[in-house]
């Protein structure tokens, strides 16, 4: 153990121009992730938008919705999704394509198997708010909004893989671009689907999950074009279910570290439900939280990329045991 402290303490403390150099190639990463993140606070912002726009009991069920989508749901599927990261970083910096496509697939499964526990809770809304004593009203507005929006569960089990597997090789402008692309149809998706088809709360939901399918039909596009789809798995089953368990072990930790930083949060939401008068302080609450939630996008950008760049390349013993752990 001696040996190993002083091996590390005996590595040269980098010079001034390469910690600069560094920077550039962080912040190259984070920049486009960076603009991603405030894309999709910007279409969260136009679905608050056009929610108040319906009303103020439309705005507090759809605040309602989205705290208890973001508790039970999606909060669940990026903190499994990010038990992908060290796999896809080390296997892209080995370059070990199997293993880097097999990971993807992997994950896929996962969450789709996590979904139908999610999917239950979803359904079942109106009834988990009403014995927690919330506002009638404002409960059978958050059921319709969160039961048009399950098809969003099966869109998140191929969108936060692939974000995760593009990043994890560095490539963050496709992504940026994609959602880009997504997001500028968002507006006139909603006004067509609330304002001129008149579909009310349903339509702001299914505007949102018509947004992140077109996001993952952009990246698979991408994935394909690009040559990327050619590192691909020829195991069956078997070889795929047989690496579920450590994957697994690195994913759900993830899931809890990530659940406990949104569930406080959200809870919020649920909690201005109590106060004399629910719907405005529901409306309220749910304006507040998508405004402030903002600050998390440069931080949440450069923690992605950081996790990225120092991965690859692993050294020979990484591999070994990386390979012997998740193949």
């Amino acid at each position: 153990m001696a040996d190993k402290d002083q091996d590390f303490y005996s590595h040269k403390v980098p010079s001034a121009s390469q910690v600069i150099e560094e920077l550039k190639e962080l912040w190259g990463m984070a920049l486009p992730i960076t603009a991603m993140n405030c894309l999709a606070f910007v279409r969260q912002v136009v679905s608050v938008l056009f929610l108040g726009r319906l009303g103020s009991l439309e705005l507090a069920g759809g605040a309602l919705s989205i705290g208890f989508t973001n508790i039970t749901g999606y909060s669940v599927l990026l903190g499994l999704a990010s038990g992908l990261e060290p796999v896809c970083s080390q296997a892209y910096g080995s370059r070990n394509w199997d293993l880097l496509s097999l990971s993807l697939f992997r994950m896929i499964f996962i969450l789709f198997l996590a979904i139908i526990p999610i999917g239950l809770l979803w359904i079942n809304l109106e009834g988990i708010m009403l014995f927690m004593r919330q506002d009638k009203e404002i409960t059978a507005m958050a059921a319709t909004y969160c039961m048009y929006s399950l098809p969003d569960l099966i869109t998140n089990t191929l969108l936060q893989p692939l974000r995760v597997f593009l990043r994890s090789q560095q490539v963050t402008k496709p992504m940026m671009w994609c959602s880009l692309v997504a997001v500028i149809f968002h507006v006139p998706l909603n006004y067509l689907l609330v304002m001129v088809m008149r579909l009310g709360v349903p339509g702001v939901a299914m505007a949102s999950v018509v947004t992140n399918m077109n996001i993952v039909v952009l990246l698979v596009g991408y994935v394909w074009v690009s040559g990327r789809s050619e590192m691909r798995w020829t195991a069956g089953i078997g070889k795929l279910c047989g690496g579920l368990g450590p994957l697994l072990g690195l994913a759900v930790p993830s899931c809890l570290g990530i659940c406990l930083e949104w569930w406080w949060y959200e809870i919020v939401t649920v909690m201005a439900g109590y106060l004399p008068n629910p719907t405005l302080a529901v409306a309220a609450t749910g304006i507040l939280i998508q405004t402030t939630s903002m600050m998390y996008t440069v931080p949440m950008a450069l923690a992605g990329c950081v996790s990225a760049r120092v991965s690859p390349p692993p050294p020979s013993t990484s591999i070994t045991i990386l390979y012997s752990v998740c193949m």
